[in-house]
Parts: C-alpha cells; structure tokens; sequence
C-alpha cells in the first residue's frame, strides 16, 4: 500500500491547518454582542453586571459594561495599541479584571477564536505526548550513550567538542542577526507601534543567572529535577550517575548497561508510536495559531519581522549548511531532508524541549548518527544552545534601541550586546520564559528601559515558532558536527 514519508504527511498538515485557519479567521474572527437586562443571557453574567456590549476581532477585543451602580466600565485588548490603560492580552486584563474576561469568554468570543481554542487544546495533547516520554527518553539515552564511549577521557573529548560548536554557533548567530538588523535599521523606520506601558520582567546580573545555572547542575533531589522537569539538573545527574557506574565496573556496570539500554529500546519505540501522530498534531497546533493571529501586528512591527526572518534564514540556509558541507562533510539538503520532521514539529509547537524525543529519533533512524553522540550531544543542545534565540534577542534589543534612541548603538555598544546575548543564552537555560530573562538582562547591559520589551511581544508567538526550528535545525547539525570527528578518531 502507498505511503507518504512523515515529512510529506507533516507538510501537508501544516498546509490543511494553515489553510483552516486562515478561513475561520477571515470569515469567523469578527462578532458583535449587545446584552441587556431583557436578554435571557443576563442571568448568566457575572453578579454586580448589566448589562455588556462586546466588540471582538482578530486584531483586538473591546468590552464595555454597566454596573450595578451605574458605572460604564470599557477594557481593551489590543497587543499593538499605543494608549494608556489597553491591554496587551487577555491574560492581563484576567489579572486585573476578572469580571471581564468571563463575559468575554461566555458571551462575546467570536467563533474563530472559540474554534482556535478548542485546536489548540487538542494540539497540546500531542505535545504532552512528546513531553510525556522526554525525560526517561533522555535519561535511558544518555546513560546508553555515555555507558557505550567507555571512560571519562571519551566523555570529556565528546563534551569539548559540543561546547566549542555550540559557542561558536550561538556567535555566528549573534553577529548575522547584528548585520541585518544595522543594514535593515528597522527602528528607524516607521513603525506604527512606538513606547508602550507594560509589565516587565524584572532584570537580574548576568552573574547571578550563570551561578543559577551552575546550582542547576547540582540537584538537591535527582527526583525533584526528574518531575519538574529541569533538564539541566537530569542531564548533570545522568552523566554523573553514568561516570561512577563506569568506575564501579564489573557486574555493577553490565546490569546498569543493560538496564538503560532495554529502557532505552522501549521509550524509543513508545516515542516512534507517538511520532506517528505528529501530522494531525501539526495540523491542529498551526490551525490554532493562524485562526486567531490577526495581522494588524505584523502591519505594525513589519520591518522587525522581516529582519529578524531574514537573520535566521540566513543562518539556517547559509551558515550551518556550510559547516554541514565543509566540516561535517554531509549534503545539507539531505539531512535537512532526514530532520524535516522535527523541524516541521518545532516550527508548529514552538518547543525544543517537546520536539526532543522526535529529534532524537530522527538523527539516529533517519540521519544515521550514533546513539551515543545523538544521545550526549541533543539533550545538551536542548538545554543551552539556542542559535535562533540568541539571534533573535540580538535583533529585538537593537531594534528597541533604536526606536529609544532614535540612532543606531555604537560599536562598542554592540559589541556588549553581542557577549551579553550569548552569555545570557547558555545562562537563562531552562528558565521559564528564557526569552523575556534574557532580553531583560541584554537591556539592562546598554541601559535600556526594561518596559520597552512590551514592544514586540505582539508578534513573539509566530516568531517564537521560527527561532525554535533554528535552535533545533543547529542542534541537529551539532550532531553531525561532533560524530565527524567521533568517527575520525576511531578510523
């Protein structure tokens, strides 16, 4: 019987969400709703209300009611709007005006964004899937992995080398989003979004994020870490725990051996179960984001977006294609080809850390990389490499600067921001909301406003979805990278 490869079947998801999406929006995402004392809906809002009229749109979402004692009260959501008193989503307004967002929720919702909702949650069943088999996949694969190089000396040589490229990538990442951003100069430009109030994100030293990673490493309780879960603590125990087995030697090291490695067998092929279902999860995921993302955004940051697109397009299509052909001596377009399916999944899902067991799988099943580098190099990749996410904090803050400014940064400047986004990038890993710490800590460096990051929140979710197939795509080609040079010391 005729089968489609996976990454047909995924293209074809995102092609059919996309699509569905698109409809719902441009058909279903307006509704108007008047209620009043004589509605038979009155009943069912929120006491102390009377009546309510709500305006709701792709681009934004007005309420206005009357309270018992008369009062006209009006809340507008609207993520690109410049005046006082608007929020920015619905989850801020939540925390001020409870009140609100239940009408909203209850009466006012247009059918696109009711429908979107409901995607969104039958998406997230598959990334829970993904998240559910993450940790004792990466447990199970790196104590193969380490367990399979034999002594500390290879495990050492493995780690210098993933550290070295992804340093070196994570630069390379910095300076091209740095050259596009002072050629497209798109601060500079008109924008249709200018200073904004928002709720920030509290700005830390850049030594206190590293020296929190680096207690991250030593977990209180291995089990703790295990359910959180924090990646970095579980990799720092697995590979210690992995260390000491291979110097307890004998029986001990054979039963573990086989232990991890039956383990290994089983969550491999629970995760290829699982992976079966990544087009209908895609197609869910992408039809969620394109049913409500109204476009009014992209009209207002537009010259942003396309620099930050164009920055890592450049670095996903030119630079690690490069390293690929000449260091790792692969055909990019063929392991491009052998990824497609987690890129396509890390560009629906927005998660490096939920496309992790796919990544896994497609570099040994489908890239030919060994178990034991796949195993090390991907879960730390996972945890601090994030190419696109550097690169992107580069753009963003240079951008900001030049709206505050009205002038680019100096050399010297940039420079600074250059070296605080790649510090920042290994430092704020497995922190929640990595990218508003980061981006914090980078303002703080050139003396920015911390408030000014609310600019560009608009359109973070769909750019999120492409930083995120970046910090996959170079992990992946890490993979390749380390297990060229794993190979020729072996030959």
């Amino acid at each position: 019987m005729f089968r489609l490869a996976l990454h047909w079947q995924l293209l074809i998801g995102m092609i059919f969400g996309s699509v569905l999406g698109v409809s719902l929006n441009v058909t279903s995402s307006a509704r108007s709703t008047t209620l009043t004392r004589d509605d038979a809906s009155q009943q069912r809002l929120p006491g102390g209300i009377v009546s309510a009229v709500i305006e709701d749109s792709s681009a934004s979402t007005v309420i206005e009611y009357i309270d018992s004692n008369g009062n006209s009260i009006k809340r507008e959501v609207d993520p690109v709007s410049v005046e006082q008193g608007v929020f920015r989503s619905m989850e801020a307004l939540a925390a001020v005006d409870p009140a609100a967002v239940k009408i909203y929720e209850t009466h006012g919702m247009s059918f696109a964004k009711r429908v979107g909702a409901w995607l969104q949650r039958i998406g997230s069943l598959f990334l829970r899937m993904l998240q559910m088999v993450a940790v004792p996949l990466i447990v199970t694969s790196l104590l193969t992995g380490v367990l399979g190089l034999g002594s500390s000396q290879g495990i050492g040589r493995m780690f210098r080398r993933t550290i070295f490229y992804y340093v070196c990538t994570s630069m390379l990442a910095i300076t091209t989003g740095l050259l596009v951003v002072n050629v497209v100069r798109p601060g500079l430009r008109e924008n249709q979004v200018q200073h904004v109030h928002t709720d920030t994100t509290e700005a830390e030293s850049l030594v206190n994020v590293l020296f929190a990673q680096l207690e991250a490493m030593i977990p209180k309780n291995p089990f703790s870490a295990l359910a959180e879960p924090n990646f970095l603590s579980v990799i720092a125990f697995t590979i210690a725990f992995a260390l000491f087995t291979i110097s307890a030697g004998g029986k001990t090291a054979e039963r573990i051996s086989s232990a991890a490695t039956a383990g290994f067998n089983v969550m491999m092929a629970m995760t290829m179960a699982i992976i079966k279902l990544a087009p209908l999860g895609v197609f869910f995921l992408i039809a969620a984001v394109t049913a409500t993302q109204g476009t009014s955004v992209f009209k207002a940051l537009a010259w942003y977006v396309v620099a930050v697109a164009v920055a890592l397009a450049i670095h996903a299509t030119i630079i690690l294609p490069l390293i690929l052909k000449f260091v790792a001596k692969r055909s990019p377009l063929d392991f491009a080809k052998a990824m497609s399916p987690a890129l396509l999944t890390a560009f629906s899902s927005a998660s490096s850390n939920g496309t992790l067991p796919l990544t896994m799988s497609c570099v040994e099943e489908r890239a030919g990389i060994s178990n034991r580098t796949g195993s090390f190099v991907l879960p730390l990749g996972a945890t601090i490499n994030m190419d696109g996410t550097a690169l992107y904090e580069a753009v963003a803050v240079l951008f900001i600067a030049q709206m505050h400014f009205e002038r680019n940064l100096e050399f010297s400047e940039q420079i600074v921001v250059a070296l605080t986004a790649l510090l920042a990038s290994v430092g704020a890993a497995g922190i929640p909301h990595a990218g508003l710490v980061m981006m914090a800590i980078i303002l703080n460096a050139v003396g920015l406003p911390l408030e000014m990051q609310g600019v560009i929140l608009a359109v973070d979710r769909v750019l999120d979805m492409c930083r995120t197939s970046v910090n996959v795509w170079s992990d992946s080609c890490g993979c390749a990278v380390v297990e060229a040079f794993e190979r020729a010391d072996t030959a």
